[in-house]
């Protein structure tokens, strides 16, 4: 679930995605029970709706037509 903080400063264009995914990663099971760290948990596809909104923002900053439009989502 995507948080939204109005008294912290801007951190980047997808610094709330990227905040939520590592929320999510150590919030998993696999962190939390397994003792994993978050990079293997990710490699192991937990949060993977996260990760792939983080990937499309990421990309949405290199695409020529979305710096007219604008970043999609967050």
């Amino acid at each position: 679930m995507p948080r939204y903080y109005e008294d912290k400063p801007e951190g980047g264009a997808c610094a709330g995605v990227k905040e939520d995914l590592g929320a999510c990663l150590l919030q998993s099971d696999c962190v939390l029970q397994e003792g994993k760290s978050p990079r293997q948990c990710l490699k192991e596809g937990n949060c993977k709706a996260l990760q792939y909104s983080f990937f499309e923002c990421k990309r949405s900053m290199l695409d020529a037509r979305s710096r007219f439009r604008g970043r999609k989502g967050y």
